[in-house]
């Protein structure tokens, strides 16, 4: 086994000294008023979210999953069916089932990772009551203007979920503002972070104000113990909102950082025999890179392949999106049908490289390096 100075780790979250302070400061400002939830502080993150997303209304959540499930109850998709990627996390099925509506799996667009209108048009039925899109990799599929062009013309609603999709756009529009809802995370793993939370952006009034109450117990009020509908403790926490309000003030920077670090990949990779061929966004699309996904040569070992780059050159390569489509985990498998193939294939063959803003020229290099040693001993076909 190689001895290196220091890994290059698959991710990185990073918080300035300066960050820091800000963040501890306030943080001691709501521990000393006791104003610990829907403060002040969450209300500027929300005005600061909808404002950068083009939003009208962002309402702030204690996660990403529980933002998809309220987005959901507010539509009433009880005993109706919603489709779903196949390739995607638990909660974007999970939230449909909490909700009490029906998932019905969607094979995958191989150019992007998402789905196509055509996919979404051979699912339909009579029961389908909207339609969720799931921007992999932070990449917004060029289908996208086509898709909501069709759910308008069936009556169907478009929910988006941009949990990995920070500041990505399509031909300018923001990702998570295409339908009537958008659904966003701030998982320690995402281009930005309040440690945990999520966030809903739309347009519809109505969705807004609804999408208040099961946040906080399906109160009538925060300060009103009345309960109007079935809620759950959906808020976020003033130091949660803290956190993000802060990491959201360097989003801009830190996916230039990250399209700077996705070029240089590019530059070496694409249109080259190094043995994996990156899944590269539509022209139109100015995508984040919150993953860098490569497809794999047919018969490699992936866990064999990440192990000898970790072993052999200190590359960590973690956390695929996803290793297994929804119908492959136990939980779900009552979800499986026989057309999924393409999902199956996307999830089993793909690989994703080291990405983070504060990547350095010398942690590309190391990257490179090691898919061509990689490469030349045989490891990549």
């Amino acid at each position: 086994m190689a001895v290196h100075p220091s890994p290059v780790p698959p991710i990185r979250i990073d918080f300035s000294a300066e960050d820091r302070r800000w963040i501890t400061e306030r943080i001691d400002e709501v521990l000393a008023n006791g104003q610990l939830t829907l403060g002040k502080y969450g209300e500027q993150f929300e005005a600061e979210f909808a404002r950068a997303s083009g939003a009208r209304h962002a309402i702030a959540t204690s996660s990403g999953t529980s933002s998809l499930e309220i987005i959901l109850r507010v539509l009433d998709v009880v005993g109706r069916d919603v489709l779903v990627p196949a390739d995607t996390f638990m909660a974007t099925a999970t939230a449909v089932l909490a909700a009490g509506g029906r998932p019905v799996l969607m094979d995958s667009d191989p150019r992007t990772m998402s789905t196509t209108r055509e996919e979404i048009l051979r699912k339909l039925t009579p029961n389908t009551a909207g339609v969720m899109i799931v921007h992999i990799a932070g990449i917004v599929t060029d289908a996208m203007p086509d898709i909501a062009a069709l759910c308008q013309a069936r009556g169907l609603w478009l929910v988006e979920d941009a949990a990995h999709a920070h500041a990505s756009r399509l031909a300018g529009r923001h990702a998570g503002t295409f339908g009537i809802a958008g659904s966003f995370s701030f998982y320690p793993t995402k281009v930005m972070t309040s440690a945990e939370g999520g966030m809903i952006v739309t347009d519809d009034d109505h969705l807004a104000s609804e999408a208040r109450i099961p946040r906080d117990q399906g109160k009538a009020s925060f300060h009103q113990n009345l309960h109007v509908r079935i809620g759950s403790n959906w808020r976020m926490s003033e130091p949660h909102a803290i956190i993000g309000l802060r990491h959201h003030t360097h989003l801009d920077e830190m996916v230039a950082a990250r399209r700077h670090w996705a070029a240089r990949y590019d530059a070496a990779l694409l249109g080259t025999d190094h043995g994996v061929c990156p899944i590269a966004p539509p022209a139109a699309c100015h995508a984040n890179y919150y993953k860098y996904p490569v497809m794999l040569p047919d018969g490699v070992d992936r866990q064999a392949l990440k192990h000898w780059l970790r072993a052999e050159h200190g590359v960590i390569c973690a956390g695929e999106v996803y290793e297994k489509p929804l119908h492959q985990h136990p939980a779900l498998e009552h979800l499986a049908t026989p057309d999924l193939a393409q999902a199956e294939y996307l999830c089993a063959r793909h690989l994703c490289l080291p990405m983070f803003a504060s990547m350095t020229e010398d942690d590309v290099a190391r990257v490179l390096a090691a898919l061509a040693d990689a490469r030349g001993r045989g490891l990549l076909g």
